[in-house]
């Protein structure tokens, strides 16, 4: 049976590597569903990630050509859920409820045994941050969230830390071990 796969992107400078993420999937055998946030269309437009997932991309909470009520179709489509990269803003609205644009909406209304894996990625700063650190405690307690670790390197702000989202074939590793289980 083939697996869907939804994949949220955050407006971060390591959107680009998402679209590696995509054609991993894809050349796997995976159906792929985009859903982009705003700001991430500001550096992959979504058309690229159309044309790499063979699907629509998902965009607005209230588009009129979408026939059904969109943040629940795809909650019932996906079998997981995947966010790379993640955005600080995007963590911290997910772990405190915020429902403020189509990603985070989806994200709320996922059914209780749909994981979400998570690849954050951003400033070492911000990243360390307690106040990110506590939401990424809080999203693990819950069990349905799995937080992937950014490995150290250069980062975009040309500073060599932690907070690079991690690879694509090291995030696909991860979706595959997480839907054979």
């Amino acid at each position: 049976m083939k697996k869907n796969i939804l994949l949220g992107i955050c407006g971060g400078i390591a959107s680009y590597k998402s679209c590696e993420l995509v054609r991993l999937l894809i050349k796997e055998g995976f159906a792929v569903k985009v859903v982009m946030s705003p700001a991430a269309t500001k550096f992959v437009t979504p058309l690229v990630f159309q044309n790499l997932s063979q699907n629509p991309v998902y965009l607005d909470m209230f588009d009129l050509s979408q026939a059904d009520v969109g943040h629940i179709s795809l909650t019932q489509w996906a079998h997981l859920c995947v966010i790379a990269p993640l955005t600080a803003n995007t963590l911290s609205k997910i772990a405190g409820g915020v429902c403020d644009n189509l990603l985070t909406t989806v994200v709320c209304a996922l059914a209780k045994n749909t994981k979400v894996l998570l690849a954050p990625a951003m400033n070492e700063c911000m990243w360390k941050n307690p106040i990110i650190q506590e939401n990424v405690a809080k999203l693990e307690k819950l069990k349905k969230y799995i937080v992937l670790t950014p490995p150290k390197g250069e980062l975009a702000c040309g500073i060599y830390g932690e907070g690079r989202m991690p690879e694509p074939q090291d995030i696909f590793r991860h979706i595959k071990s997480l839907l054979k289980k």
